[in-house]
């Protein structure tokens, strides 16, 4: 069994590869599998005026369908997923494909590619799911501005709580098997939601640390 990274009252970060914990986690373990893989893209912007301050994200070669099958195997409720347009040819069809309008385009060819202003999310809504509130298949919500980003795909927490607050209760236990910088973590400290996270990188874990540990002193402050 993997030791743990880092953990809090509500959750545990690991720092391994993520098929590798799962692999031990038996079946229908969590309620919920909220994650932002790599697309397999090998994505590095150079839309940085002294240089890209970010590392590059490891294995973002391949965007494999063998995790939609076992995120699917772990969850209770749904399974939602980050992913970009051309990653479809290769997935299981979707319940629901959600669209993130980020109000900002991407870089990409300019000379022959439309800039892309949305984000594609696969939704899985498994046995036991139920909307809290049921909402339309496009989120307006704008990107967390470069000079915030601690990695390169950032989400904003906002994003995630949205897609948390529709889809789980207080107290249930949402998996993110692609931590990146905590995102996914710090929502649920926000919204009391126990978790599990996983990043491969030790650069990215000690970021999300230092963030998870800022937002769960903020809750005890709180309260």
């Amino acid at each position: 069994m993997i030791a743990p990274y880092f953990s809090t009252e509500n959750g545990v970060l690991y720092n391994s590869d993520c098929l590798s914990m799962m692999r031990d986690m038996p079946d229908k373990s969590v309620d919920l599998v909220l994650t932002d893989p790599p697309y397999g893209m090998e994505y590095y912007s150079n839309h940085y005026k002294n240089g890209n301050p970010h590392d590059k994200i490891i294995g973002d070669n391949l965007f494999d369908s063998k995790w939609i099958e076992e995120f699917k195997r772990l969850a209770k409720k749904a399974v939602i997923v980050f992913c970009r347009w051309n990653n479809l040819k290769d997935l299981p069809q979707p319940k629901s494909f959600i669209v993130w309008i980020k109000n900002n385009w991407t870089a990409g060819d300019l000379k022959h590619e439309y800039g892309r202003m949305w984000e594609g999310i696969l939704f899985y809504p498994m046995e036991n799911h139920k909307f809290n509130k049921r909402e339309p298949d496009i989120i307006d919500c704008r990107r967390t501005p470069s000079t915030e980003l601690l990695h390169p795909t950032q989400k904003p927490v906002f994003l995630i709580e949205r897609l948390l607050k529709n889809n789980s209760t207080e107290g249930d236990l949402i998996l993110d098997p692609f931590l990146g910088s905590g995102t996914t973590a710090v929502a649920c400290e926000k919204l009391n939601r126990r978790w599990i996270g996983c990043e491969i990188s030790e650069v990215y874990c000690k970021i999300a640390r230092r963030r998870i540990e800022a937002e769960a002193l903020q809750g005890k402050l709180c309260f």
